[in-house]
């Protein structure tokens, strides 16, 4: 029987994840502790044998004053539990990165990132959770496995960010840029199903889970007005409009720019891409219609 202790009670991630693996496996206990006001602290890790950390700063407006604040959560806070976790013997500790190490889209075209592709983040949410990485590999060792995830954009039924902001735009626009692109992306699902995965084969290393198959901005839209009767032109006429508009606001490019994991990278030999993409947009319309 496997221990787990989260750190991030409450997060959309941890919560659904400790969900997932206690519906689908016996062989798994786990508990979640809040990290806000330093609760964690009196928390006993002797008793457990995995931490996944999950707390961090990722959908607050990224302005320049909230960059100590980013540090201090996305970094510092990731470090000091990993060190209290191992001082107790925890055996392994499985962190919650994100692809953005790579850097953030800010141009159009097509970026695709391969296990050759090196680190070098254009924000410090990036870089913080970078500079985390390189803390846990300071205390890596035997007896301290650390096992880091990249993913992409993670979504699912009632997830927060850009997900549900493409959702509430179907429903809403009448027109929209037939101007398609390929995106990593990874349903909240395939995500827990790797944790599980993870812990009961105790892996370390670098991972970058992402669904079996890329996503495309127009098709999303499409999917979700289609679900909803609504009817959107989409049309190669916006396209130029695409172009020009992405020299001045950045949530184009974070829209419409391809950048995306390499298939091969993502690869393991358990099956954790369970769901795949239409069904997982079925499953998040649905729980979006019934709010």
């Amino acid at each position: 029987m496997k221990k787990v202790l989260i750190t991030g009670a409450g997060s959309y991630v941890g919560e659904s994840v400790m969900k997932y693996i206690l519906s689908t496996c016996s062989d798994i206990e786990i508990e979640a502790v809040d990290t806000f006001e330093d609760h964690w602290k009196a928390t006993d890790f002797s008793k457990y044998d995995v931490v996944y950390h999950v707390a961090g700063i990722a959908h607050v407006d990224p302005k320049p004053e909230m960059e100590p604040l980013y540090y201090k959560v996305n970094r510092d806070l990731c470090v000091e539990v990993a060190k209290t976790a191992k001082a107790a013997g925890v055996k392994q500790f499985i962190f919650m990165s994100s692809m953005i190490v790579f850097h953030e889209s800010q141009k159009l075209g097509t970026e695709v990132l391969t296990a050759d592709s090196a680190p070098c983040p254009n924000g410090f949410y990036g870089d913080s959770k970078l500079q985390a990485e390189n803390g846990l590999h300071e205390l890596e060792c035997e007896t301290f496995k650390v096992c880091i995830l990249r993913p992409p954009m993670i979504y699912g039924p009632n997830s927060k960010g850009n997900f549900p902001r493409l959702r509430k735009l179907a429903l809403k626009t009448p027109v929209f840029p037939a101007y398609h692109n390929q995106r990593s992306m990874l349903y909240i699902d395939n995500l827990a199903e790797f944790v599980k995965q993870a812990i009961l084969r105790e892996l370390s290393g670098t991972f970058y889970p992402q669904n079996g198959e890329l996503s495309d901005t127009v098709e999303i839209i499409r999917y979700f007005a289609s679900a909803a009767g609504h009817k959107v032109w989409i049309t190669k006429c916006l396209n130029p409009f695409v172009k020009l508009g992405s020299h001045f606001v950045q949530a184009l490019n974070k829209m419409f720019a391809s950048y995306y994991y390499v298939p091969a990278i993502s690869k393991m030999d358990f099956d954790y891409q369970l769901v795949g993409f239409e069904e997982s947009l079925k499953r998040v319309n649905e729980a979006m219609t019934e709010k």
